[in-house]
């Protein structure tokens, strides 16, 4: 077996550091933009008077750095290349990933709000995927221009994890002569409502109360009547874009359906395993990142006369966080390789609980890598001048955002034990 990462890979990864060395980090460095990642990170990013949403500054800032990536064909890296970018692969997306979330805080990759110089642009699938020709238009270009702004309405107050209980509702009704629909619901962490043109809202059409099949997607304009945003939900990592929002008699025509209907929930997966890997790459950049400051910091510091990394009770648990890495690594790596080998269908069948694996441990051992991090910095380490608490606040949230851990270790224990998955129809089969 061949464990060398491909030389177009590790090639790219020093065109991105050299980018970023003479466009990123200078932009950074100007106009005291510096201060949306130091220990004045969270007030500068936050107006805490407007709702505690992003400050427009802060989101200028990350729209110019993006404008500079695309400019240098590093944004759409991951999309077709009939879209401008470079068919970027699940395991060149992985890596990129690791190694800017490796690198610390900073511009070039701030997950906080999922601003990266190289874009995941999962809705640009989607349109691809599932729209009609004239979504496609519209849609497509428009995100990729920045004319068009979509968020997902998934989530809803009363039911988190389980869509397949959803309340919101989609009922046919013509109006003035036109055929179309009307909406009546509310939506959970509908993240980007702020910006946002439009809002993907699932609504169920069709079918009880826990079927899967029967929710629809529609394309929802942002300002349309009957769509309130009915607040803005103050979380661990400040600031908030994440909007409770509720659409009341909200009347969209025909042509607002996106893919098919009843079939709603199969949209809402398409891109699942591809961000969840992608994700937990991130997470376990940021655990290395962690990792790497604590033996630094434990070499230099010397109370009662020696250096800190001379402690077994400082050793080894940076040995046991360090080990876990360098094992992660191999599985993210792997699956993502073996996702490049597949298609969706096919990863979603033999991949998924693997995908679930990676995604839900690198989740975990960040956060645990973080709090090590500020053990070992003492005072300092729990102070906003060093970043562990700021890391910790934010990959705390995918515990719960990305899949819910429970929710994916249940995955991976329905295939472990038959109950889904190529294990099911192995057993059924033995019957």
């Amino acid at each position: 077996m061949d464990f060398e990462l491909p030389a177009e890979i590790t090639d790219y990864l020093a065109e991105l550091d050299a980018f970023i060395a003479a466009e990123i980090a200078p932009l950074q460095a100007q106009d005291d933009n510096e201060r949306f990642f130091d220990h004045r990170r969270e007030w500068a990013r936050t107006d805490f008077d407007n709702g505690g949403l992003p400050r427009h500054e802060w989101e200028a800032l990350l729209g110019e750095a993006k404008r500079r990536a695309d400019a240098a064909g590093h944004l759409r890296f991951a999309l077709p290349a009939e879209f401008g970018g470079k068919d970027g692969s699940n395991l060149a997306m992985a890596v990129i990933r690791e190694h800017f979330a490796a690198k610390g805080l900073g511009l070039h990759n701030d997950l906080q709000n999922e601003h990266s110089i190289v874009a995941n642009y999962p809705q640009v699938l989607m349109f691809r995927d599932f729209g009609t020709q004239a979504q496609k238009d519209e849609f497509i270009a428009g995100m990729l221009d920045s004319t068009r702004s979509v968020c997902f309405g998934l989530t809803e107050p009363e039911h988190g994890s389980d869509a397949t209980h959803m309340d919101t509702v989609a009922e046919p009704q013509t109006r003035d002569g036109k055929p179309g629909w009307r909406i009546h619901g509310e939506k959970m962490w509908t993240t980007g409502m702020h910006v946002a043109t439009h809002v993907m809202v699932f609504a169920r059409t069709s079918g009880e109360a826990g079927d899967a099949r029967g929710i629809s997607c529609f394309l929802v304009p942002a300002e349309a009547p009957g769509v309130k945003v009915e607040e803005y939900l103050w979380t661990f990592n400040m600031p908030t874009d994440h909007p409770r929002v509720s659409f009341t008699d909200v009347w969209v025509p025909d042509d607002a359906l996106f893919g098919p209907l009843g079939g709603g929930l199969e949209l809402a997966q398409h891109f699942v395993h591809e961000n969840r890997i992608r994700q937990a790459a991130s997470s376990l950049g940021a655990a290395d990142f962690c990792i790497r400051e604590a033996v630094k910091y434990a070499r230099e510091r010397k109370p009662f006369g020696k250096p800190l990394a001379v402690n077994q009770a400082i050793q080894f648990p940076l040995v046991e966080l360090a080990t876990q890495v360098e094992m992660l690594r191999l599985l993210i790596r792997k699956t993502a390789w073996e996702m490049d080998r597949m298609s969706k269908p096919e990863v979603a069948s033999r991949l998924s609980d693997r995908v679930s694996m990676c995604n839900y441990w690198a989740n975990r051992l960040v956060c645990e890598a973080a709090d090590t991090a500020m053990q070992v910095h003492g005072g300092m380490g729990y102070s906003r001048h060093k970043p562990f608490e700021h890391i910790y606040r934010h990959h705390r949230r995918y515990r719960i955002t990305e899949g819910a851990e429970e929710i994916q270790m249940r995955k991976i224990a329905a295939w472990m034990f038959g109950f889904a998955g190529p294990n099911k129809v192995a057993r059924e089969a033995r019957t």
